[in-house]
């Protein structure tokens, strides 16, 4: 599967927006909601609690917009595979990804081109969660209960839910208050900043590690492989 771009890049804005949805907008945000729902009620069913993060926890989606669920806690990923082929979800890819050489090493299970399960091969710091947070996330009850979250997209604008659709501010000098409203750090929004307006201006989107597994490779297996040869990995797993 060949790597996504997304083609947004950060925007520096002065104006606050209110944006109203048409009602395409909301098919498409539903039938989102209802995806997710489905598969977070398969990972609940077998006892594992996952959350929903991105830009379906906040109502700004298109058509091509992922449906991205994180499991919080380290898990066995046979554990993962089997509760989803019982409910007959084929599994499309599976990658074991690392943003930088300091971040989470994860385990990517792709159901299909816009549906990713991801969930940890090494431990898992506050800052990463976080790093969700700072985007939107909904836990499987809050799903059921109809929530949306602010977040911020990767323009760098602060989504707010309204009942009629959204509202648009800017992060980029308002950081206070920006995390204030997604209930992060003021240094995690600066560093996202940093992160994403770099990335902008130097157009490095690649990952330190973006390994695709064959169907019958095991996903522990071989990271303990990157372990023993990847010393980058091993201090990262070693944290």
């Amino acid at each position: 599967m060949k790597k996504r771009s997304s083609g947004i890049k950060p925007l520096k804005i002065s104006d606050f927006l209110t944006i109203e949805y048409t009602k395409e907008h909301w098919k498409i945000f539903n039938e989102k909601r209802k995806q997710a729902l489905q598969l977070m009620e398969i990972l609940t069913k077998n006892n594992l609690n996952a959350l929903l993060y991105g830009s379906i926890c906040r109502g700004d989606v298109s058509e091509q917009s992922d449906i991205d669920l994180f499991i919080p806690y380290e898990i066995s990923s046979f554990k993962i595979e089997s509760a989803l082929e019982q409910e007959g979800k084929k599994i499309f890819e599976k990658r074991i990804v690392q943003a930088t050489p300091k971040h989470l090493v994860k385990g990517h299970i792709y159901l299909d081109e816009l549906t990713c399960l991801t969930f940890p091969l090494t431990s898992i710091r506050e800052r990463e969660f976080d790093f969700i947070q700072f985007g939107g996330s909904l836990s499987y009850k809050e799903m059921v209960e109809q929530k949306r979250v602010p977040g911020v997209d990767k323009r760098l604008i602060l989504i707010e839910p309204t009942e009629k659709g959204h509202q648009e501010s800017p992060v980029i000098g308002y950081e206070s208050i920006i995390a204030r409203k997604v209930g992060v750090s003021v240094e995690l929004v600066k560093e996202r900043i940093r992160i994403l307006t770099t990335r902008d201006k130097t157009g490095r989107t690649g990952v330190y590690l973006n390994m695709v597994l064959s169907s019958e490779e095991n996903f522990e297996e071989v990271f303990k492989q990157l372990v023993d040869s990847d010393p980058i990995v091993r201090r990262r797993a070693k944290l």
